[in-house]
């Protein structure tokens, strides 16, 4: 075999690993993304049940119930909510201190085939003034915030706040 010819296969070798790793790399990267949905999106696009996605919104009033499960462990079900679409959520464990109706929340979970969401993990927000951004950016798509009107109306008043039109200003 001529030094060309080596050089040639060596370098056809090395093209065929990097492109080996980077294709694992990729989809590696594609099964740990985890997408955020707000309850209008998740009616809207249906993802598949063995997909897990972040499920955002505002818990809705009156919809918390806690119970024991099956297994003895604390379970909940409640609704979360971006204004005109709400979803109902299971979920079996402890909630965060900080989960309460009215408030921002995130789960992790799948969409099960009776439409509700299975939750893995549910996230409250901080305290009083934090919104988290994909909730936040939910809200002001389903109409009910604009942020150039000034600062968000209270947690509570969100299933009930009336439409604000886009891009006005409050002056």
């Amino acid at each position: 075999m001529t030094r060309k010819k080596r050089r040639l296969m060596i370098l056809l070798l090395a093209g065929l690993g990097l492109g080996t790793a980077t294709a694992l790399t990729l989809t590696a990267f594609q099964d740990n993304l985890v997408f955020f949905l707000s309850p209008s999106d998740v009616l809207a696009q249906r993802p598949p049940g063995e997909r897990a996605f972040r499920l955002g919104g505002l818990v809705e009033a009156g919809s918390v119930e806690r119970h024991t499960g099956t297994d003895g462990r604390p379970a909940a079900t409640f609704r979360v909510t971006d204004g005109p679409s709400a979803i109902t959520v299971t979920y079996s464990g402890v909630l965060p201190d900080l989960f309460r109706e009215g408030q921002g929340v995130v789960t992790l979970g799948k969409l099960q085939p009776d439409g509700t969401f299975r939750a893995s993990e549910v996230l409250a927000r901080h305290d009083e003034t934090y919104m988290p951004p994909e909730v936040a950016d939910a809200l002001r798509r389903a109409g009910h915030w604009n942020p150039a009107q000034g600062a968000a109306p209270p947690a509570a008043s969100w299933n009930t706040a009336p439409r604000q039109p886009e891009g006005r200003s409050g002056g």
